[in-house]
């Protein structure tokens, strides 16, 4: 391996957070303590700065923070471009091409490539969403094709107006890849180890985690006490899966008859849940992961911090009015003017102040979280990358709110609680 460009997740002393992010890091240190994490090769934020300067790029870099609108869209962009198109430095192009042989050499089919940058998966910033993930890779040239793509995506429109409202320099940051054995998912999804009550929560549906994290299902959600015993089970909508392929993931329909049927056992949820005390206790604090199961058992595939909010009190006087239920997401309570939105283009009309009410809680959503009191969708749930998100900025949010933008009429007065994920509106 080459140590300053590619290093393997069980290296202790080279697998750092300074050397290959925070997410890559913590997986590595959770393999390292016997938890099910599928192996990998990291490129180190070195490999990253290489390419950066063989692209001549790194001053357009420094640049972009202090340029505004337009200007720092068009220099953004041109950094894209050039780590796209200029050849892999010789050293770096050795170091994708050893860690495409030691990790094929164990996953025997397809490979996971993961952004794992500087900035993402700390404590006060999680870039949930933010940044690419690529599965079903299966030959070296869209190894490298991906590999390129998670450099450039640190200069995304949606990851610099993340950055910007997290006050984060791009230029100084960078952008290591962590490449996997993908696991071949029957189910996945997200956990909480930590909620207010003292509960585990569990969320997940058919297939590949994508679906959850992108907020395209409802996923089912599972409350769990903290010695592993399942107290309650709310199976969720997942009408669609996405399955990887020999042409990367793909969706598919969901035999009618499993729609509503829990994609995991409560025994399993049991074995999960304690997989996700171990993680708890091996990184000392609460933690939001990403979980994914296949015929060898449950694997880790992300972990992060998770902050707990206190149940803050509501407003009892809204008890009276017409209520939908959803999977809690976000924090607190938040009451505003609802504000419809059925398509991303009418996201402009979101002014501060408003609930956004919306059929897909998706990561895209992120551009408007600065300007809402509260989030209600009809799909997605608790573990989704806008939860995250929702919860990072401290906004409630209620995800798999089955008929929000039917019911709730546009301009109502909507209270949104984040923790009992209860929705009500006053015409």
């Amino acid at each position: 391996m080459f140590p300053d460009l590619a290093v393997r997740l069980l290296d202790a002393d080279a697998a750092t957070a300074a050397r290959v992010g925070p997410k890559a890091a913590t997986l590595g240190r959770l393999q390292r303590a016997g938890l099910p994490v599928p192996d990998g090769v990291c490129l180190t934020a070195d490999a990253y700065r290489r390419q950066v300067a063989l692209a001549s790029v790194a001053r357009t870099a420094r640049e972009v923070a202090g340029a505004g609108g337009p200007e720092a869209r068009r220099l953004a962009l041109s950094i894209r471009l050039a780590l796209a198109r200029a050849p892999l430095d010789p050293a770096v192009g050795a170091a994708l091409d050893a860690a495409w042989r030691g990790v094929t050499s164990g996953a025997g089919g397809q490979l996971a490539v993961r952004s794992s940058a500087l900035c993402e998966d700390t404590a006060l910033a999680s870039f949930a969403g933010q940044f690419e993930t690529f599965l079903g890779i299966a030959d070296r040239a869209d190894l490298g094709t991906a590999v390129r793509a998670c450099w450039a995506s640190l200069w995304s429109p949606r990851a610099l107006r993340y950055m910007r409202a997290s006050q984060v320099d791009p230029a100084a940051s960078a952008m290591p890849v962590l490449i996997q054995g993908m696991v071949e998912a029957e189910a996945a999804g997200g956990a909480f180890s930590l909620t207010p009550d003292e509960h585990i929560v569990l969320t997940g549906a058919w297939g590949l985690g994508s679906a959850v994290a992108q907020g395209e299902v409802v996923p089912d959600r599972y409350l769990v006490r903290r010695d592993a015993s399942v107290e309650a089970v709310e199976p969720g909508r997942k009408e669609h899966l996405i399955v990887s392929t020999g042409d990367g993931p793909r969706w598919r329909a969901v035999e009618p008859e499993r729609v509503e049927v829990p994609c995991l056992t409560n025994a399993e949820a049991s074995t999960l849940a304690r997989l996700v005390l171990e993680a708890e206790s091996e990184l000392g604090s609460a933690v939001e992961l990403e979980w994914a199961k296949d015929r060898q058992g449950f694997w880790i595939l992300q972990s992060r911090p998770l902050r707990v909010e206190p149940r803050g009190a509501t407003d009892e006087v809204w008890s009276r009015h017409p209520a939908l239920t959803g999977q809690p997401a976000g924090s607190g309570w938040g009451t505003g003017p609802a504000c419809l939105i059925l398509d991303e283009r009418d996201l402009d009309r979101v002014a501060t102040g408003s609930i956004v009410v919306t059929q897909v809680g998706g990561p895209a959503l992120a551009v408007v979280l600065g300007r809402a009191a509260g989030v209600v969708a009809e799909l997605g749930g608790s573990t989704s990358h806008l939860a995250a998100l929702a919860r990072e900025r401290g906004i409630p949010a209620v995800l798999g709110a089955r008929g929000a933008t039917r019911r709730i009429p546009e301009g109502a007065t909507v209270a949104v609680d984040g923790i009992t994920g209860v929705v009500r509106w006053v015409h």
